[in-house]
């Protein structure tokens, strides 16, 4: 999973990861990848399709 440069730091991202790989760095979305279960429910919830799964 990775985060392009659309995100706006809204936060749903952070409420939706069961493991709690996301936080907010400078008002902008950070997936810690070590911890990432590659799950997409932060996808599913983003307003502006800035989390996409890596190929």
């Amino acid at each position: 999973m990775y985060i392009d440069d659309t995100c706006i730091g809204c936060g749903l991202c952070l409420e939706s990861c069961p493991v709690e790989a996301i936080s907010l760095v400078e008002n902008k979305a950070v997936i810690n990848k070590e911890i990432c279960i590659e799950c997409a429910l932060c996808a599913d919830v983003c307003p502006l399709e800035a989390i996409q799964q890596e190929d």
